[in-house]
């Protein structure tokens, strides 16, 4: 089985990284120039599992290269934040309380920064 010794990566971390090796790209990256962007410490059918996870998100598109793939982020850090409270919001029936409840959350700045944003002003 597994190495008892190794320690599992917290849920998300390892799109996060891929995430961000294609946002510092600044063109479509293969699995294997992935990997290495990340250090080589994932083996490349671990990239190349974490991409297709990715794709079939909707979070990277792919185009052809050579005999496989190269994946670009869809959308940026902001935009992909966003479209995760899109979705857990879509999840609750009571979206009234779930807004509710994440603006009654929100530190000062957060809630001026809103407030703005709602009144059709620049976020700072």
């Amino acid at each position: 089985m597994g190495d008892d010794g190794a320690e599992r990566r917290p849920a998300g971390e390892l799109e996060a990284g891929v995430l961000a090796a294609l946002w510092a790209a600044e063109e479509p990256l293969t699995p294997g120039r992935v990997q290495e962007a990340l250090g080589g410490s994932l083996a490349r059918t671990t990239v190349t599992t974490i991409l297709s996870r990715l794709y079939e998100k909707g979070s990277v598109t792919r185009i052809r290269s050579g005999r496989g793939y190269a994946y670009s982020p869809t959308e940026d850090a902001p935009g992909l934040t966003a479209r995760r409270m899109h979705s857990e919001l879509a999840k609750d029936e009571d979206r009234s309380a779930v807004l509710a409840r994440f603006v009654s959350q929100l530190n000062d700045e957060d809630e001026r920064m809103l407030r703005s944003l709602l009144d059709g002003g620049e976020a700072g």
